[in-house]
């Protein structure tokens, strides 16, 4: 009887560590066999075409995306709410690369209505890569929001998403496009987020979203990437000086832009799009959700607190 019971929880605990090393080192494999072992790596320009758009571009990862497209050789169509910004991205790109780019201004509080606009401005651009970037969230219980704040970043974070990649993945069939949809969420997408609720159920249902389109679009040869990056340096994080001191684990947004972009011109599926990323995520996955729950919410309470 001991025996037995001593094989099945052998055999118990051989499943658990293989699964756990799938999920961990599917991606690092695969990157590893095509940068390394592959005589025929396409490039990105080759692998899904010339033009991309890229949603919350004048700031952050949004804009530091772009201008690594654009140094591959991807004409950007930029889409953000501040004009200004948005002309000087696309004036930075335009000097330091020979691309097309052009602006859409949207705000993605103001309804549905901006949707077709984008889609009216969009029409004549045969864009092959759309990046989903646009987000917002701040450290803060529940309590402290309001039902304006609320509205407004479920319309960035969950419709957003919604809407574009439904927008264009239909386009790209129509089209016949063999194109990418990158979905950015949000290492936060993991485990619930006590004082950023809003935010990490956001990313979380952007994970779920992501992963099942990711299965209808790929029969139509369009490669969907859900990108999770864990802490970058970016305004989005400015509520804490140590993340903006940056670090090994903690890239600039031009760093961390590099290594996302060249993950999607090797068609991984779902990164963190960034090596110390991985590293981080094995690790913390190797303890439960209910664990790194009660470290984040220890950590963001202490944020919220400086912040109230």
């Amino acid at each position: 009887m001991f025996c037995a019971l001593s094989t099945f929880l052998t055999v118990i605990g051989f499943y658990a560590l293989a699964s756990y090393l799938y999920e961990q080192l599917r991606t690092p494999y695969k990157l590893l066999k095509l940068r390394y072992f592959s005589d025929n790596r396409p490039t990105l320009k080759e692998r899904y075409g010339d033009w991309a758009a890229i949603t919350g571009a004048s700031d952050g990862i949004g804009k530091e995306y772009a201008k690594e497209l654009a140094r591959q050789n991807i004409n950007v169509v930029l889409i953000a709410r501040n004009e200004e910004k948005l002309q000087a991205v696309a004036k930075e790109i335009e000097s330091g690369s020979n691309v097309q780019t052009k602006i859409v201004i949207a705000d993605f509080t103001k309804g549905s209505q901006v949707y077709d606009h984008i889609e009216k401005e969009t029409a004549d651009v045969p864009i092959s890569i759309l990046v989903n970037n646009v987000g917002t969230g701040r450290p803060s219980s529940i309590l402290k929001w309001n039902q304006e704040d609320t509205q407004n970043i479920l319309d960035t974070n969950v419709v957003a998403v919604s809407h574009l990649s439904r927008v264009f993945f239909q386009r790209m069939k129509a089209s016949k496009i063999r194109g990418a949809i990158v979905n950015v969420s949000s290492g936060t997408e993991l485990q619930p987020l006590p004082y950023g609720a809003y935010y990490a159920a956001s990313k979380a249902y952007t994970r779920s979203f992501t992963l099942a389109l990711y299965h209808e679009a790929r029969p139509f040869g369009i490669h969907v990437q859900l990108l999770s990056p864990n802490f970058v340096v970016t305004k989005i994080n400015s509520y804490s000086r140590q993340i903006m001191k940056g670090g090994l684990f903690i890239p600039s947004a031009s760093v961390y832009a590099k290594s996302a972009v060249d993950q999607l011109r090797d068609g991984v599926d779902e990164t963190p799009g960034y090596l110390w990323h991985h590293v981080q995520n094995a690790l913390a996955t190797a303890f439960t959700w209910r664990a790194r729950t009660y470290v984040a919410t220890r950590m963001f309470n202490k944020v919220k607190n400086k912040r109230e």
